[in-house]
Formats: C-alpha cells, structure tokens, sequence
C-alpha cells in the first residue's frame, strides 16, 4: 500500500525558499484543530493541546488504515497560527498576549463521525481532557506569501521582516494571521537547523 505523504504531495506548500518569499494560492485543506492563548513557552494549555492534536492524529492515522478501503499516510506537520485582537501590537518579543490555533492536516478519509471515535479511544487511553476540545474543520487561507526560516525559533524576527517587506513590495497587505509550519522536532533537531515554514495571507 503506498504511504501518502502530504509534504511531498504538495510541494508548494511544503518547501518554499529560504532565500527569498514567494506567493501561494492554498486551498481549502482539512485540519484537527484546538485553541487556547497565552505565551507557547510557557503555557501548560499549549503543551497539552500539541499532546492532544498528535494523539488524535496518530488514532485516526492506525484506524484509516483498518478500514475496508484502507489508507496509509505520513502525520502531517504541526502548524500554529498566531495572533492578537489589536495585530498592531503583535510582536516576537511579548508572547502573554498571543491567542493560538493549533492545528495538523487531516486526509478527506477523516470525517466526524471518525473524530469523534478517535478522541473516545484517546481519551481512555490518556485520560487528557484538552483532546475533547479538539475540533475537525476546513481551513482556506487563500492567497498567501511564504519563506522558509532556518533557525531556532526565536530569531524569526528578521526572516518575518523579509516576508513583509516582499508582500508591501509586490502590491498587496498583510491580513488574517500569522502563520507557522513546524517542519522540524525541537527535541531531536539542533536548533541551528531547524525550519519553520512562515506564511502570512494577503490582500489588496
């Protein structure tokens, strides 16, 4: 049975340059996904609702694969998105105030009635209660500029600057939120090699 993997299926998505931005058109895609708010360092909300997004990911992944028509995939990247109610005021260096979604891509296969199975399993098996906030819903970005960062986390400010500047330069402005995707574990990459897709929607 060949294995789906989403990054090599939608490489555009998945494998932008980090040496300059570019534009994408994303379309509607389907995601497990759970909110909450508060600075991601030290958040204990925030480490639960990762735990319980990959929990449900891996159920749902072990049970489509059982089905009668089985499919066989690769869990998908983590992705945040990140943002303020005044985006003004949005900033790298103060977290206290961000409000989060997190949230990993799901196949067409995964539907509610398959969800709300999965987090009845999971839950008995971790007795996590964030894994019951988690929700199946779809996700249209639409048209949106990316740039790969390379680096530990806390020195995207430059790599989120260039975004930027190239969005203002190609005609349009910022909207939506601010968008991360995880390409690398933290906790078995060095942090000089670790990359973070940043993608932020845009408008004219």
């Amino acid at each position: 049975m060949p294995v789906l993997d989403f990054k090599k299926e939608m490489k555009e998505l998945f494998n932008p340059s980090a040496k300059e931005a570019s534009l994408v058109e994303v379309l509607p895609l389907q995601f497990l996904m759970i909110d909450g708010e508060g600075d991601p360092n030290t958040s204990e909300q925030f480490n639960d609702s990762v735990g319980a997004l990959y929990s449900l990911s891996y159920t749902l992944k072990f049970a489509l694969k059982k089905e009668p028509e089985p499919i066989e995939y690769s869990v998908a990247p983590l992705q945040g998105l990140w943002w303020m109610d005044d985006m003004s005021q949005f900033s790298m260096e103060s977290k206290a105030g961000w409000k989060w979604t997190l949230m990993i891509m799901q196949p067409p296969q995964v539907t509610p009635a398959a969800l709300e199975r999965a987090i009845a399993e999971a839950f008995k098996k971790k007795g996590l209660e964030t894994i019951r906030q988690v929700r199946l819903e779809t996700y249209h970005e639409g048209l949106a500029a990316q740039i790969m960062h390379l680096g530990p986390y806390e020195a995207e400010p430059p790599t989120i600057q260039k975004l930027h500047q190239y969005i203002h330069a190609q005609g349009y402005q910022l909207r939506g939120k601010h968008h991360e995707i995880y390409l690398s574990d933290p906790k078995r990459t060095a942090a000089e090699k670790m990359k973070t897709i940043i993608r932020q929607p845009v408008g004219k």
